[in-house]
């Protein structure tokens, strides 16, 4: 079986046309609260002071994925090693913090829209930031990066989240403000250019000689095997990085990844198989981090492909699901049930529609309703992410109950991301922890680059362009709360529960934090790890 962590990338899977997994990854958050669990690696999490940790020493990161495409360019990570060493090299203008309620300033010091327009904003770079070659981040350097991430020619993996900025209309105000004008109006593009892979380099970026902001710098790059990196001794946020040299190292298979933790090879690992948690918290030298994402698997069903594009066998679909159940066998409990709907930590996430749960009568009367008394669907699946494929048998048993046949069809992911992908009308996927505007954005509109489900509701458009132009955030909350209704009722979308991420690492080591963002370790955060004293 091939598993697959949560930031492989759907480009990953296209542009290798063999194999891989997905998720455009959400944006970037920082890291919550330090902690370490007690002596049996379970129970709540103690913080941890700077000055408990020691300064020194090499801090090595176990990650499943990587091989010979593997990357250091900070605007092209696709595998979750690249991701990772992202995090280390370069920075964005914005992330999210680590519940996932506000954004935080990284290397910009404001990004405001100008005059209450949502489509022209400023951005006001931090004073005095330095890149690892020692010159200082201007506004030169933002420019020459987005244009490189929009460049029409060789557009990076940050041109699907803003590539409806207006680059001939850039303007550079002084050496440390940008304006940044719009193709229509978003209120979201704080969000939308705060993603891990809108990082900001300087001017004339070689990626064979990689330069960042980020806590450390460059040393070494063997693709598919480890890459080494040394502290940024004018890192501009004081005191860190703790650690003076920072090793990943590849890992083909989550099994090896787990030994390499338990033989003392490795100081931490990422993505724990929930199978293996036992093993973890039951052994005195480690530490499990379980963080409660809005990460999410959904069942995609195509409202434009019979029998889906009758909306009476969509919801009949949503209530053959016992969520709970779903929970409990495919997460092993390592998750919270959902309710269709996406983007549980958006500001305006609609929780106060009622939860959807399993009613086998009602599922009949509608499918009776829709002439579909003896429904007989396909379900495409494969190894795209852990549970994914437990998820699609779990899903069949419990169809039987309402008289529905689901036929899984487990295909190799070749197969799955192959010329079909978003062409499947019964299928599944997986996403990371976003906001609601830049979710949609990738998948819910008919120019989204993955809207699975072909949703194409004019309503739903309407509401998505008011809201996108709306900066007062009531009011906006109010108008997506109508649009997630429209989706609740009427969308392609199963989602039964969210998914926790599990991080493992050895009792020396401390500062691992949890992030609701699905991105691991902290969102990879290694600058706050260090060895304790």
């Amino acid at each position: 079986m091939v598993w697959l962590d949560e930031q492989f990338t759907r480009r990953q899977v296209i542009r290798a046309g063999a194999a891989g997994g997905l998720a455009l990854g959400a944006g970037g958050v920082l890291a919550g609260c330090l902690g370490d669990d007690d002596d049996d690696g379970a129970g709540p999490a103690q913080q941890v002071q700077p000055s408990d940790f020691r300064r020194g020493g090499t801090l090595r990161i176990g990650a499943t994925g990587g091989g010979a495409e593997d990357t250091i360019d900070g605007h092209i990570p696709t595998s979750d090693p690249d991701i990772m060493r992202t995090w280390q090299l370069y920075e964005p203008l914005a992330v999210r913090n680590a519940e996932f309620t506000e954004l935080e300033m990284v290397l910009a010091e404001s990004l405001e829209a100008e005059a209450n327009r949502a489509d022209l904003w400023t951005v006001r770079l931090k004073q005095g930031i330095e890149f690892h070659n020692g010159k200082t981040v201007t506004a030169d350097d933002l420019i020459f990066s987005l244009r490189r991430i929009l460049d029409p020619k060789d557009p990076k993996v940050g041109a699907a989240s803003i590539g409806y900025i207006d680059l001939g209309g850039l303007r550079k105000l002084d050496e440390r403000t940008v304006r940044i004008p719009l193709q229509f109006p978003n209120a979201s593009f704080p969000e939308d250019i705060g993603q891990y892979f809108n990082n900001v380099v300087p001017v004339g970026f070689d990626p064979e000689n990689p330069v960042g902001t980020g806590a450390f710098k460059f040393e070494s790059f063997q693709p598919g095997e480890q890459s080494t990196f040394v502290r940024h001794e004018n890192y501009w946020r004081d005191g860190e990085p703790y650690a003076d040299e920072l090793v990943i190292i590849d890992f083909t298979e989550p099994t090896a990844k787990v030994n390499a933790l338990l033989g003392g090879q490795v100081e931490a690992i990422n993505n724990v198989p929930f199978s293996q948690l036992s093993s973890i918290e039951g052994n005195p030298e480690l530490r499990a981090v379980i963080s409660e994402t809005g990460s999410w698997q959904p069942f995609t069903m195509r409202v434009d492909a019979p029998p889906f594009d009758d909306n009476r066998v969509r919801q009949a679909m949503r209530l053959l699901v016992d969520r709970e159940q779903m929970v409990q066998q495919v997460l092993s409990g390592q998750g919270r049930i959902a309710n269709d709907l996406y983007a549980p930590y958006d500001e305006c996430y609609a929780d106060d529609l009622p939860q959807r749960e399993q009613d086998l009568d009602q599922a009949k009367s509608l499918l009776s309703q829709a002439g579909q008394s003896d429904l007989r669907v396909e379900l495409v699946t494969g190894d795209i992410f852990r549970g994914v494929v437990e998820a699609a048998q779990v899903f069949a048993e419990q169809a039987k109950g309402a008289g529905v046949t689901v036929n899984v069809r487990k295909v190799d992911t070749g197969t799955f991301y192959g010329d079909n992908y978003l062409s499947w009308p019964f299928a599944q996927d997986f996403w990371a922890t976003r906001t609601y505007l830049t979710q949609v954005a990738q998948g819910s509109l008919p120019d989204s680059p993955f809207n699975e489900t072909h949703w194409e509701d004019e309503e739903f458009q309407k509401l998505i362009r008011q809201a996108r132009g709306e900066l007062d955030e009531d009011r906006r909350c109010e108008i997506l709360h109508d649009a997630q209704v429209l989706e609740y009722e009427k969308g392609g979308h199963i989602i039964a529960y969210f998914s926790n991420a599990i991080d493992a690492h050895s009792a020396e080591i401390g500062g691992i934090k949890e992030a609701r963002s699905g991105f691991t370790l902290g969102n990879y955060q290694l600058r706050s790890v260090g060895f304790l004293a």
